[in-house]
């Protein structure tokens, strides 16, 4: 029985954050499915999850991602809702989004639109359960798409690796199957044996979809009455069998699947080893927390760590732990490492020390301490939570509800309260010699394996590996000062709010030198003890050369390698931090609770100040880097495609050919007389927003400008007024198609991919929203043409484009079946095609459109990160247009349909006398013959074939730049 069953009518007070205002309540409909309600009257959005309790463990023998493919299927029409995709483009047209997902034992449907239409898409999506419809023309037509989509992870190594761990597993454990399923498993093979998929299909939804088995959590903006009657009123006719949930008991690894170590060969380069147990499921315990406890401490990295070792080693770069796959049957717990070169060779050591650590935790009894120090963190995290995404919110909390008794529907795992030293020493003496599974993947293994898995064709061998071997590696292992964490100094002590004396809806610029600006912003709308910091340093011989910006790179991992084991006590504490290199030097960033924010700046900015290159961790950061270019060829195709357009448009940016190129030669002393270089000239530009006050700002900047140009001996002075950065783009030539094409970089991968980009104009609210209100108008047709009916491919794409301020729009398809030059030709046709339902399109839905977008615009920002993403990108840009929003509500205002029509023939139809089009093409080894062949054709009048992308944008004339100097001066 789950542990989160109850009776019927039981009142439940359901614990939630003490900063939480929105109510929530739980009721059980007469056909016994169980609901969350969730008043929140603050919500933009409204949301909804219904989660079924049949996932791919279900599928029947033979018909490998049949409930996959049901949840595929049930998009597409209901009786109520005949026509085809009417659910997705009702969501989408109204502001929203719609996904769903398969897991082991679930399926997961969730949406989220505008509030003003929620009880009508709620109504739609009632009728999935209800009666949907599943025509014999759909069915095949998606399982191509559910091919196209097992055909994109073919190569992806977090898919392979995971169906090696399955594949490896007892034959007649559920836990063994393949779960996406194919164009065979689905199709071909079913056919061979008679066997009809539909009619399967049919069953399957027929046994196993019953109300019973079904959780569902509806976000509204209504009273929690109003909401309980709309409820009951859309989902009290789901049908209820009182079906039995499976319960797949049993260990998915006998005797034969333990003590071994399995050597594979993955798509990228690099080296990984991953440590795993079967281990009793954590929920069991969840109030206790023992896997939260270990995982804790295993995937810890301060001082005396089991990564610090192999950190100060050499041997690994990353590490993390915890409970992997779990069901309340089963469960995994898994320690996985990236390997450096070195750490490849001292496979046994590394082994030998994670038992050494684990040694250490034995120890008589828990620590006291550090379990009620992580339960105190947990409990900061979990009443001081940001607001999410409402779909996000519903999905997790539809997910738990199976789970955890309904008083915990919103705490599930996440807060440990019960110290107790058993439960945790029954869980560390799971994690054993005679109990491993050891899987090492490492492209060194290439031609030394035996065996190859079926589903996805990894390559692999295995060997045993006895206790007593393992007992032996701990022996001849280093002696690495293994300990305990020390108490944590970042978990916050002052949660108190400050005053806001002047409330401010938009940042203000509280000073500026010839060091730095500064952006302020408190916080007036998430009463939230937390704060955001971004420091921008433009230093303009960053993009000197290839070289320079692959030193700058190196730098700044650098500066997080240095401050590791110091700074991740902040990040368990919640409080982050990231160094990240730009076109134009590099940022700072740090978000967190706000009382121990300056503390760890000082410690960053005092870690830059004293840079120094140490040599043994050098040859680290260059060995990553240099595996990061190498695996860049083996990107999915459409992120190829991509890049190769914003290296078309973005000017002064260097490809990563010559980045790898150059990073084999770069020594330390190269970087220790580039740092100065670096930072010689500098201008910073700063956004404190949150939880701090206007002096406190003010001082935290005045102390970063003190340490770099005001010391003694200052290792910076400010920008020459020619030396501010600027962004740059290319300005496509009016009436011509450019085309760009290029094989893929991965020979083996079999797909193809398009960018179709439209570039329209430079920032202008009112061009602005015209190209918004288009793009909202025709995405989900396009999706629906392209991807559903025609299946070009999973991955298929209409979306807006910004290049700092540069406005377009981009179709992104991925295809296995099609060459890119078919798909342009497709997407054309699409527009074509798509000419007339734009001019049919009746004045009613033409005001509903508008509205919906207007909308989108009201939607307040959920939290302080999201808020201060959406002001520094106006900052970062140089636009400055902290008011966009108001002022592109009131250019929609404004919006005619002629107006919209005529934008769409001067800028968008075929043949449009103001169209600047880009296709990019990146040619699948399945359409190499295509490649060579449309080479050599002749092109279109209006086409101009780019042979050369650097020779292109020196031809081409570039958009002037709103970002250019102090004052931000529009060149």
């Amino acid at each position: 029985m789950a542990i989160g069953k109850r009776e019927e009518n039981m009142a439940v007070e359901i614990v939630k954050p003490r900063i939480d205002k929105r109510d929530y309540k739980r009721i059980v409909l007469q056909n016994k499915l169980q609901v969350l309600l969730i008043s929140d009257p603050e919500t933009d959005k409204c949301a909804a999850s219904m989660n079924v309790c049949v996932g791919a463990f279900s599928d029947p023998e033979g018909l490998e991602g049949l409930a996959h493919f049901l949840e595929h299927m049930l998009f597409y029409a209901s009786e109520k809702y005949p026509e085809e995709d009417s659910y997705s483009k009702y969501i989408t047209e109204n502001g929203g989004s719609t996904n769903a997902f398969t897991s082991n034992e679930d399926t997961n449907y969730h949406f989220e639109v505008n509030a003003d239409r929620f009880d009508e898409a709620l109504d739609r999506f009632a009728q999935f359960f209800i009666k949907p419809l599943m025509s014999a023309d759909a069915t095949t037509r998606e399982i191509k798409a559910v091919d196209s989509e097992h055909q994109k992870n073919l190569l992806s190594d977090p898919w392979r690796m995971n169906q090696l761990q399955k594949h490896l597993s007892a034959q007649n454990h559920p836990y063994h199957k393949f779960n996406t399923g194919s164009w065979d498993t689905l199709e071909v093979k079913p056919k061979e044996r008679g066997i009809d998929t539909r009619k399967e299909l049919l069953n399957f939804y027929e046994e196993n979809y019953s109300a019973n088995l079904m959780h569902l959590v509806v976000y509204s903006k209504d009273t929690l009455d109003k909401a309980e009657q709309l409820v009951r009123s859309k989902f009290q006719d789901i049908r209820n069998t009182d079906r039995d949930q499976i319960r797949f008991t049993g260990q998915p690894c006998s005797a034969e699947h333990l003590q071994v170590l399995v050597r594979a060969v993955p798509i990228k380069r690099g080296h990984k080893l991953k440590i795993i147990w079967p281990i009793t499921p954590g929920i069991r315990h969840y109030k206790e927390g023992p896997i939260r406890y270990l995982g804790h401490l295993l995937g810890h990295e301060g001082e005396g760590s089991l990564f610090y070792v192999l950190k100060k080693l050499g041997w690994a770069t990353s590490l993390s732990a915890g409970e992997s796959e779990w069901t309340y049957e089963f469960s995994f717990f898994k320690v996985a490492i990236d390997l450096t070169d070195a750490g490849q060779e001292h496979f046994e050591d590394i082994i030998g020390l994670l038992f050494k650590y684990i040694h250490v935790l034995q120890q008589p009894d828990a620590s006291k301490r550090i379990f009620e120090e992580l339960s105190a963190i947990c409990e900061t995290r979990f009443h001081y939570q940001d607001k999410i995404r409402p779909s996000d919110y519903v999905v997790d909390i539809a997910m738990n509800m199976q789970h955890y008794p309904p008083e915990d529907w919103l705490v599930a795992s996440s807060l440990p309260s019960k110290f107790n030293p058993s439960v945790i020493q029954s869980f560390l003496k799971e994690l054993n010699p005679d109990n491993i599974r050891i899987f090492w993947e490492s492209t060194k293994f290439e031609g030394k394996t035996s065996l190859t898995e079926p589903w996805y064709g990894t390559a692999y061998s295995t060997e045993k590996v006895s206790g007593d071997t393992i007992k032996r590696w701990m022996e001849q292992a280093p002696n690495g000062d293994l300990r305990l964490p020390a108490p944590n100094v970042f978990i916050p002590k002052d949660l108190s709010l400050k005053l806001v004396s002047e409330k401010t809806n938009v940042p203000k610029l509280l000073s500026k030198s010839p060091y730095s600006w500064l952006w302020y912003k408190p916080d007036t709308a998430f009463s939230s003890p937390k704060a955001f910091v971004k420091i921008d340093f433009s230093c303009p011989y960053c993009g000197h050369s290839p070289e320079a910006e692959v030193l700058t790179g190196i730098f700044t991992r650098l500066l997080m390698d240095y401050l590791n084991e110091y700074a991740y006590n902040a990040e368990v504490a919640g409080l982050y931090y990231g160094i990240n290199p730009t076109n134009s030097g590099f940022q700072l960033t740090l978000i967190g609770y706000n009382d121990k924010l300056r503390v760890l700046l000082e410690a960053v900015v005092e870690k830059i100040v004293k840079f120094e290159v140490k040599e043994d961790r050098f040859s680290v950061i260059k060995e990553l880097m240099t595996k990061d270019y190498q695996n860049f060829k083996f990107q999915q195709p459409y992120q190829q495609v991509m890049y190769y357009c914003s290296l078309l448009l973005q000017d002064d940016t260097w490809p990563w050919m010559e980045q790898l190129e150059v990073l084999p030669h770069l020594e330390v002393d190269d970087l220790a007389k580039f740092f100065p270089l670096l930072l010689g000239r500098s201008f910073l530009e700063c956004y404190v927003a949150g939880n701090i006050e206007k002096a406190e700002a003010e001082s935290m900047i005045q102390y970063i400008e003190n340490a770099f140009f005001k010391g003694p001996q200052p290792i910076s002075k400010p920008l020459f007024a020619s030396q501010h950065p600027t962004n740059r783009v290319v300005n496509l030539g009016r009436g011509v198609n450019y085309l760009y094409a290029a094989e893929g970089l991965n020979q083996n991968d079999e797909n193809s991919a398009l960018v179709h980009y439209i570039q329209v104009h430079r920032e202008d609210f009112m061009l602005n929203v015209k190209l918004q209100l288009f793009a909202l108008i025709a995405k989900q047709p396009a999706f629906q043409q392209l991807r559903s009916v025609e299946q070009l491919g999973y991955i298929t794409v209409l979306m807006k484009r910004n290049d700092s301020g540069v406005h377009g729009m981009q179709f992104i398809i991925q295809s296995t079946e099609k060459d890119p030059k078919y798909i342009d030709s497709r997407v054309e046709l699409f527009l074509k095609m798509f000419e007339s339902k734009l001019y049919a399109m009746s004045s009613d839905e033409f005001k509903n459109n508008v509205n919906a977008l207007i909308d989108m615009k009201l939607e307040k920002h959920k939290n302080l990160r999201e808020e201060s993403q959406f002001y520094w990108r106006e900052i970062a840009d140089g636009t400055l247009s902290f008011d966009r929003r108001d002022c592109e509500i009131g250019a929609l205002r404004k919006l005619t349909q002629k107006e919209l029509t005529d934008f769409f023939d001067e800028y968008i139809k075929i043949g449009a006398p103001r169209k600047k089009a880009l296709s990019v093409r990146v040619y699948g080894s399945k359409h190499s013959s295509e490649f060579q062949a449309h080479k050599n054709e002749q092109i279109e009048p209006n086409a101009v074939q780019i042979e050369d992308i650097y020779s292109f944008r020196r031809s081409r004339p570039l958009y002037g730049s709103f970002k250019g100097g102090v004052g931000h001066v529009k060149l």
